[in-house]
């Protein structure tokens, strides 16, 4: 056994050393060229393949494996978005990070590919640059995204009672609160998808993403989770149901008040410098619902989270965060699971699955 032990070691150890291995997929031939050139300036990367059509990359994804895939949207024959799922059924756990013209702050297309795989999205200029603002930030992007996950086996995971704070969480649910970041859209619409349509208690979602994407993001989590999506409104009364995501401008709190539990939107700076931020989603929720409240933390860089999960936690609420063999960046999950805080980690469809199991044992709260 420590043999094996050593050899696993050694593995991981050389796996940690070798480049991120990059597959470039772009119709143009210039593209495809100053990007190449832009990341093998660099020793912690290798382009492995390039290709011109969607066709080709499936083609290539036979014969090797890469960590990320930098894919174009508009390409001939089959387009880049429509072939995101296969290319990511393909791709043995690669990450897709979308560089094309049409995916423009606020465009359709960014929100799309978010929602249905991609790990990030970075507009291409009309004329690359290779010492200008796209090539530090195609790096940077990258680098964040970083390598494919090793894991090959079943799924990790902590059940209810094996953790810290928290753990033991049962009983009624009042409310539903998730915090996301980079890989969070797409682990956000495969929670949303799985849980039980019969599902009362309200859902809270704050993820990180600029104020002009949020009414179109919103419109596609509603036809993703089969119930009544929105943006928050300072004021608004918290319905049974129905989902609230934070505007891209302000935190999501909630307070109670006479008439009920209202959203009460706040710009305050928050610690983990985010706007909005899961932090003060999860404190308000702490505060107002304590152990009837579930906090789910997804996929994203950072530490942004930590604080709220800590707090709800000890006000005897149950968090749960996405494991790290689903999640684009295990940050934000890694860092509660670490601290001791997580009752479970679990892949999106598995979290549905624990809430909707704990909904049909305690029920909801007749709070409205």
């Amino acid at each position: 056994m420590s043999y094996v032990w050593l050899d696993r070691r050694e593995e991981a150890a050389r796996r940690e050393n070798a480049p991120i291995r990059l597959m470039i997929v772009d119709d143009s031939l210039v593209a495809r060229t100053v990007m190449a050139r832009i990341l093998t300036g660099h020793a912690d990367f290798e382009v492995t393949a390039q290709a011109a059509t969607v066709a080709q990359a499936l083609d290539l994804l036979g014969g090797c494996r890469v960590d990320i895939i930098l894919l174009d949207v508009q390409m001939p024959g089959q387009d880049g978005l429509s072939a995101l799922p296969a290319l990511l059924a393909r791709a043995g756990g690669a990450r897709v990070l979308m560089v094309s013209g049409a995916t423009a702050d606020g465009a359709e297309a960014t929100v799309r590919a978010l929602t249905q795989g991609a790990a990030d999205t970075l507009l291409k200029p009309a004329a690359i640059d290779f010492a200008g603002s796209f090539a530090a930030t195609l790096v940077e992007r990258v680098r964040r995204i970083g390598r494919a996950p090793a894991v090959t086996g079943p799924v990790s995971r902590r059940r209810p009672g094996s953790a810290g704070r928290g753990a033991g969480a049962d009983g009624v649910v009042e409310c539903i609160a998730i915090g996301a970041s980079t890989g969070g859209p797409h682990a956000l619409s495969a929670l949303l998808a799985a849980l039980p349509e019969s599902l009362e208690a309200p859902v809270l979602v704050t993820q990180h993403l600029p104020a002009a994407f949020m009414p179109f993001f919103a419109r596609q989590l509603e036809d993703i989770a089969r119930r009544e999506v929105s943006v928050a409104r300072d004021g608004a009364l918290l319905v049974p149901g129905r989902i609230l995501i934070a505007p891209g401008d302000s935190h999501l709190r909630v307070a109670r008040s006479p008439e009920g539990v209202r959203v009460a939107l706040d710009s305050t700076p928050a610690a983990s410098g985010h706007l909005p931020s899961v932090d003060p989603m999860l404190v308000s929720v702490a505060d107002v619902f304590g152990p009837a409240a579930i906090g789910v933390v997804l996929s994203g860089m950072g530490r942004d989270g930590l604080i709220g999960a800590g707090l709800l936690a000890a006000r005897g609420g149950e968090i749960i965060v996405q494991d790290q063999a689903s999640s684009v960046v295990w940050g934000m999950p890694g860092v509660i699971a670490r601290a001791g805080l997580a009752a479970a980690m679990l892949p999106p469809d598995g979290i549905a699955r624990h809430i909707g199991a704990r909904c049909r044992q305690y029920g909801y709260a007749r709070w409205m």
